[in-house]
């Protein structure tokens, strides 16, 4: 078995499960404890239980949340240039393949939606023009 991390984190909704791994016991198993909960949004680490959290233990899980910030930042941009993408082949559907049915089912909402989008860019942009100034 190759080396193991110290601590595996288990994904959730808004955070992970903290776990230490021991792989040094008679039996030679992977064992997993329960150390720990975090909350990535606000950095909350509640430890599991009664138990006391080393300052290595606060330390790792601290590197974990700074880690996945960037991980779900970089992926909330990725979706984002995926959603333009996606715009883009709306256009060439509606351009070249829609009907005129499915045009009238999607027109206002997706109008509606674009003109929503439009007004806070427009609004966002303006505020970074004038805090440049």
């Amino acid at each position: 078995m190759g080396d193991l991390p110290e601590y595996y984190f288990r994904v959730k909704d808004n955070g992970a499960a903290v776990f230490r791994v021991d792989t040094e016991n008679r039996q030679r198993r992977i064992e997993m404890d329960q150390i720990a909960v975090v909350n990535v949004k606000n950095g909350e680490i509640k430890p599991q239980g009664e138990r006391i959290l080393t300052p290595e233990d606060r330390a790792e899980i601290e590197a974990w949340i700074t880690h996945r910030r960037e991980v779900l930042g970089a992926r909330e941009v990725d979706d984002i240039l995926r959603a333009v993408d996606h715009l883009n082949l709306v256009t060439q559907w509606a351009q070249s393949k829609a009907t005129d049915a499915q045009l009238e089912e999607i027109t206002d909402t997706l109008l509606l939606t674009m003109h929503d989008l439009r007004t806070i860019l427009v609004r966002k942009k303006a505020d970074r023009l004038i805090g440049d100034s």
